[in-house]
């Protein structure tokens, strides 16, 4: 292992415990969480620009793709961000923020901290936004779903701003320094506590994503379809049982990052982790938009065979017979369990339409010509 200058200064100075060693020092978890970071963050570019063409081909892009891209925006601003404190030394022991680094490194660390942590809760909250979007895409003539939608904005939003506050305002006078004890600067600011800041911020953030991970629960229980199509929606529409997951790992690590003696050296993953959060919420979100291009491709490689196709809920309800019936593969659903579905909704495999079917929905008798029998 090679020992940076700065470390075999610190060791020299004879200003540290005897205890620290210069491998303790160098001990790091840098580079898994660089890994793991980037790869994240390429996942969600490479699945999010497939939804956006998916989407753009059956002209359906909509305010819950702007939310979805600016969320993206804000995503790369943060890993740019976390690339830079784990090269500044964040995530290293304690004993290494304290004696190793410069009092400017350690200000720039507590300024970037500051500053990524702003992005990450708006990114989260641009995502849930663009969920909610989508999910009001699909059951905007449903009653119940629509208030259970806009109940989840007032939560979402209620949720959002307290969070933003406590950053914002975690010292008096207002900072973007968060002053480690041994600082000179410490005594000159009345801060919280770092754990308990983000500790209240990430549960906050836990019961947004079990909240918005519900709604397709709802929505997929209101529809009338087999169980087999059920649960093919239930495995397209609830990845985001993973992202409930990533976030109660992050409650773990701030916890843990709080009353552990070296409070520092969880950073690294916990930066992983909600980079991971904030592409998890994206790629749940964009999986069902891919749907359309999917089923471009399959109908491509099998052309062979009789094309099933999905089409609108404006042609299915239009005002002739085909009002009184719904197609499901073979089954005739009553209009009532799915003339709330959305426009749009079909896009997302809600409910699927046999071409040979409607055709004899709309079949309509030939006129017979008194003169000609």
């Amino acid at each position: 292992m090679t020992v940076d200058l700065a470390v075999t200064a610190t060791i020299q100075s004879a200003d540290i415990p005897l205890w620290i060693t210069a491998e303790y020092l160098m001990e790091n978890r840098d580079r898994p969480a660089k890994i793991a970071i980037l790869f994240v963050g390429i996942l969600t570019i490479v699945i999010l620009s497939l939804r956006f063409i998916s989407r753009w081909s059956v002209r359906r892009l909509g305010i819950d793709d702007a939310f979805a891209a600016l969320s993206l925006l804000l995503q790369i601003a943060f890993i740019v961000l976390a690339e830079f404190l784990i090269d500044i030394g964040t995530g290293r022991h304690l004993q290494y923020i304290e004696y190793v680094m410069t009092p400017s490194q350690t200000e720039k660390s507590e300024v970037l901290d500051f500053s990524a942590h702003l992005i990450y809760t708006t990114a989260l909250f641009f995502c849930r936004l663009s969920g909610l979007a989508f999910y009001r895409r699909l059951c905007e003539l449903h009653g119940r779903l629509s208030l259970a939608i806009k109940c989840a904005l007032v939560l979402l939003t209620a949720a959002y701003l307290p969070q933003m506050c406590l950053i914002i305002f975690h010292c008096k006078p207002v900072t973007g320094l968060w002053p480690y004890p041994w600082e000179l600067r410490s005594g000159d600011y009345v801060c919280l506590r770092w754990g308990l800041v983000y500790t209240v911020n990430s549960g906050l953030s836990l019961l947004c994503d079990i909240f918005m991970f519900a709604i397709p629960v709802g929505l997929i229980r209101t529809i009338s379809l087999p169980p087999s199509r059920k649960l093919h929606l239930y495995l397209v529409l609830l990845p985001g049982v993973l992202v409930i997951i990533i976030s109660t790992v992050r409650v773990y690590l701030v916890v843990e990052g709080e009353w552990s003696p070296d409070s520092s050296w969880d950073y690294d993953p916990m930066l992983a982790i909600e980079n991971a959060e904030i592409g998890g919420t994206l790629i749940a979100l964009s999986i069902p938009g891919l749907k359309p291009l999917i089923d471009k491709v399959y109908s491509g490689l099998r052309r062979s065979r009789p094309p099933n196709f999905i089409i609108s809920p404006s042609v299915v309800f239009a005002s002739d017979i085909s009002k009184s019936t719904t197609i499901v593969g073979s089954n005739a659903l009553p209009p009532n369990r799915a003339s709330w579905l959305g426009v749009g909704a079909a896009d997302y495999g809600l409910y699927e339409v046999n071409m040979e079917a409607t055709n004899k929905i709309h079949e309509v008798p030939a006129r017979v010509n008194p003169q000609n029998p």
